[in-house]
């Protein structure tokens, strides 16, 4: 198949296309305004429903009625915009409801900025709305990447019964790269005994509830969503590592951040430097067991993030304190550059190489 040339956020709505959803419910913020943009033109010419609601918080509502009808649904928006999905997503969570979520992320905190940042990542691995939830987190780092994600995304949505989250900045969702739609990428989108279609008179009605009067009730509901959590940490890490094994220094990074890393390590390759990666493609998920791939002789663990700190905390989780962590990161929309990424790296490898 050929490939086309797409900018990312329109990649996005293309993607759900192919994936077999039919139902997009959300609200215009930069720097995403370009997915529901493309998905009013386009859905309605495969059957589709596109509803542009009057808020974020009735967007992700309209989400859960549609998820809970069996259909394929996405929502999309940018930092402040998913800030006000959360009490949604936990009931979607806590109702076991597939949806497939993109948050091209802005600087922050508040309404911030409208430029690229990873300021999110907390919000999205720890939970950001009430209760022990968590969502399948997915962190592409090209607009490629990108489609494949968001295909899958709705796969294991279905597969989990549960809210995927793709996580991209302004950078990926506004960048335009060369995309292939694979074939082999689509699924058939598989029955839901459970969900609310009408009972036809041949079974009892379905219930969808997030709510559990009983304590004892609730438990065993929180236990069963615990346990298809670990399932995922069992099967869905995804990653890509890099000379981990060899390298004197390793940087941790994921998103459109690696692909600048990426820059750096060639750069410090040339000159001598044996230097690794790990880019996280799950962020929940986590690929903890990577880092135990590590060269044990490792001067140190250097990651790099558009924020203060907050996958930070997951390297440091990984590592154990057996080896030294770092931090170099830029906040409010400022992306760092190889240059200076690299001359980080230096001073901690203090010129050997």
């Amino acid at each position: 198949m050929s490939k086309v040339l797409m900018k990312g956020n329109e990649a996005v709505g293309a993607a759900a296309i192919a994936a077999g959803c039919r139902y997009f419910f959300g609200y215009p913020i930069t720097p995403q305004s370009e997915v529901p943009e493309y998905l009013s033109r386009e859905l309605p010419k495969v059957g589709g429903v596109f509803v542009q609601a009057e808020s974020e918080v009735a967007a992700i509502n309209m989400v859960y009625g549609a998820a809970g009808a069996g259909g394929r649904v996405l929502t999309s928006s940018s930092s402040p915009g998913i800030a006000l999905k959360q009490e949604g997503i936990s009931y979607l969570a806590g109702a076991e409801l597939p949806c497939v979520i993109v948050d091209m992320m802005r600087g922050g905190p508040g309404l911030g900025s409208i430029q690229p940042s990873q300021t999110d990542y907390f919000l999205a691995t720890r939970g950001g709305g009430n209760g022990d939830y968590r969502l399948l987190v997915l962190a592409p780092s090209d607009v490629q990447e990108l489609v494949d994600l968001i295909m899958l995304g709705f796969d294991l949505a279905d597969e989990y019964r549960n809210p995927v989250m793709i996580l991209g900045d302004g950078m990926i969702g506004q960048m335009m790269e060369p995309v292939e739609f694979k074939e082999d990428l689509k699924r058939e989108i598989p029955e839901k005994p459970w969900a609310t279609t009408g009972t036809k008179g041949q079974r009892k009605p379905n219930i969808i509830n997030s709510l559990y009067l009983e304590a004892e009730l609730l438990e065993e509901h929180n236990h069963h969503l615990q346990a298809k959590y670990e399932k995922m940490k069992q099967n869905e890490v995804r990653v890509e590592t890099y000379n981990i094994e060899d390298a004197d220094l390793v940087f941790a990074a994921y998103g459109t951040t690696a692909r600048i890393v990426k820059t750096a390590i060639a750069k410090l390759e040339e000159e001598g430097y044996k230097v690794g990666l790990i880019r996280p493609i799950s962020l929940f998920p986590y690929p903890y067991d990577s880092f135990k791939n590590i060269n044990p002789n490792c001067k140190g663990i250097l990651t790099v993030e558009m924020n203060a700190g907050q996958m930070l905390d997951d390297v440091k989780i990984a590592v154990e304190g057996k080896i030294p962590t770092h931090f170099y990161g830029r906040t409010g929309g400022m992306v760092p550059g190889p240059a200076e990424i690299a001359d980080k790296a230096r001073e901690i490898l203090g010129g050997d190489r």
